[in-house]
């Protein structure tokens, strides 16, 4: 079965914030279906939504049901075209229904960004799950090959030990088969050293280690001028997260560790007016972070749309 994306904005407006010198530009994918929250976040139950009313109507529905989107960030920064993950990717053979064979046009809407496929100097791949990094390759003759084919390829060395000495299930050896070996095949795979303090590989553009959802997940830190912002990856998969910090995904490889990166990466932005950018999170998608009593919550910043 084909599915197609619902995305909340048209072919050419793409929702963009400005940091200084760094343009950040949401390129939409899909809208995720409505059971993706239950499952992927099972504890946030209506009941906890219901607890905070600050999180609808953008984040979760009248029945208190947590919305989530795939989405990718686009950034020109010191010269370069960034492309912040690649989505679940066209095509693919995937065993959630949601992401098999999926077709949307996605590359029209990054192409329209002024990003084409072509133009890519780097792509930064947070970790390695089949929802953010289906569209590293495209099909062509028969084949998988790279789709950013003169980008740099970035992960961490500590996510691609970790997934190297796993025993893989058989459909997490097709994602590694049509969408990670083809980029490795073609040498455009570099492997990272992150540092606890981050690794800069940009002007104003450093990966910070963000592990618990993986071993090695990066976040992705932007500063430019007195702006700053944060790509969450997936240590922050929705808004939910800041009301209950303990709230953890079904697939964290180590939910506890999930948890503590969470909360000190909440501490360490409260306060601050460091955009917090969520790789999965709904419209407006972005916001700052508050204290709300003794947890959290997320102060929207709409983007404006070029």
């Amino acid at each position: 079965m084909t599915r197609h994306a619902l995305t909340p904005t048209a072919p050419g407006l793409t929702p963009t914030w400005i940091l200084g010198d760094i343009t950040v530009r949401r390129i939409d994918e899909t809208e995720l279906p409505a059971q993706t929250g239950p499952w992927l976040l099972p504890r946030a139950t209506p009941e906890v939504v219901a607890g905070s009313p600050w999180l609808r109507p953008d984040f979760a529905g009248a029945d208190h049901v947590i919305r989530l989107a795939s989405h990718t960030f686009a950034i020109e920064a010191g010269g370069l075209r960034i492309l912040v993950d690649t989505g679940i990717g066209n095509g693919k053979e995937r065993a959630n229904p949601a992401w098999h064979h999926l077709r949307t046009d996605y590359l029209a809407r990054l192409e329209a960004a002024g990003f084409s496929p072509e133009s890519v100097d780097l792509v930064i791949l947070t970790h390695l799950h089949t929802d953010h990094v289906g569209g590293n390759t495209r099909s062509h003759e028969g084949s998988w090959i790279p789709t950013f084919p003169n980008a740099r390829y970035l992960a961490g060395r500590t996510e691609w030990d970790y997934w190297a000495s796993t025993e893989l299930d058989g459909p997490r050896t097709q994602m590694f088969r049509d969408s990670i070996h083809p980029i490795n095949d073609h040498g455009l795979l570099d492997l990272m050293d992150v540092p606890a303090d981050g690794l800069e590989i940009a002007a104003g553009l450093t990966l910070v280690p963000a592990p618990g959802h993986t071993p090695g997940q990066v976040a992705v830190r932007l500063s430019s001028q007195d702006s700053t912002a944060l790509i969450t990856g997936d240590c922050i998969h929705h808004p939910v997260q800041l009301a209950e910090p303990a709230i953890h995904s079904c697939v964290d490889t180590d939910p506890a560790q999930a948890h503590a990166t969470r909360r000190d990466l909440l501490a360490a932005l409260a306060g601050t007016d460091t955009l917090l950018l969520g790789s999965h999170f709904p419209p407006p998608t972005a916001g700052i972070v508050r204290t709300d009593g003794a947890s959290y919550r997320l102060h929207p910043v709409p983007a404006h749309l070029a």
